[in-house]
């Protein structure tokens, strides 16, 4: 096992506000928190964490290049797409047939920072999907896929690249840099170990501010 692979296991015991407060330390923008985007399928306690397929997509009578394959067919054991919509359109991007088939290549989910649709499809097969919102059209005449596997910027100095390891729960979405991933998950623990004694201390009637300025000097 890799020591990426190990940390990528041990990150699986924290949530997604754990994760962005051990990057908010760490300097990472934002926190790596993908503002914006929650989870619409399957819903409950449904957590993803895996390395990043990027798909940019542009509308659809934009220049530039396009890909051999659909994009959904990028999709790859183990990883979890995210895919960049044009701001501003009116339709989806992600559907239940697509949910389909990266279910059937062994996706983990896909986030998608644009809108999604039928999403009731990617509940009833379980697919965990995350998006910025839904709709009702299709891409059709709308958008098409232009590159994969390229950086995209989220926001300001927040980019998603090839490989990152995204994380997604109830709470959101967060993208962590492979660089900074053990350092993250050593962070994580610290911050639970702390936590764990601050909720000790809360349920046995301590007042906040004083358990607060014990439990983390």
């Amino acid at each position: 096992m890799t020591s990426i692979s190990k940390a990528l296991q041990g990150l699986k015991r924290f949530t997604t506000c754990d994760i962005g407060d051990a990057l908010v330390k760490l300097k990472h923008p934002n926190g790596g928190f993908l503002d914006g985007l929650k989870m619409y399928s399957p819903g409950g306690g449904t957590s993803i964490y895996g390395p990043a397929i990027t798909v940019k997509m542009v509308e659809m009578n934009s220049p530039g290049p396009t890909p051999p394959l659909h994009f959904a067919d990028a999709n790859k054991e183990g990883h979890i797409m995210y895919i960049q919509q044009p701001k501003g359109l009116p339709s989806a991007c992600w559907g239940g047939l697509m949910s389909t088939r990266a279910q059937k290549l062994g996706s983990l989910g896909v986030i998608v920072d644009g809108r999604m649709r039928d999403a009731q499809e990617h509940r009833d097969m379980g697919f965990p999907v995350f998006a910025r919102g839904t709709a009702v059209l299709g891409s059709n005449t709308f958008s098409r896929a232009s590159e994969i596997d390229v950086p995209l910027q989220f926001k300001g100095d927040l980019w998603v690249y090839p490989k990152d390891i995204l994380v997604g729960d109830e709470n959101g979405v967060v993208v962590v840099p492979p660089s900074l991933l053990e350092q993250a998950v050593e962070l994580c623990q610290e911050r639970f170990e702390i936590d764990e004694k601050t909720m000790e201390a809360l349920r046995a009637g301590e007042s906040m501010g004083s358990t607060i300025q014990r439990t983390r000097k």
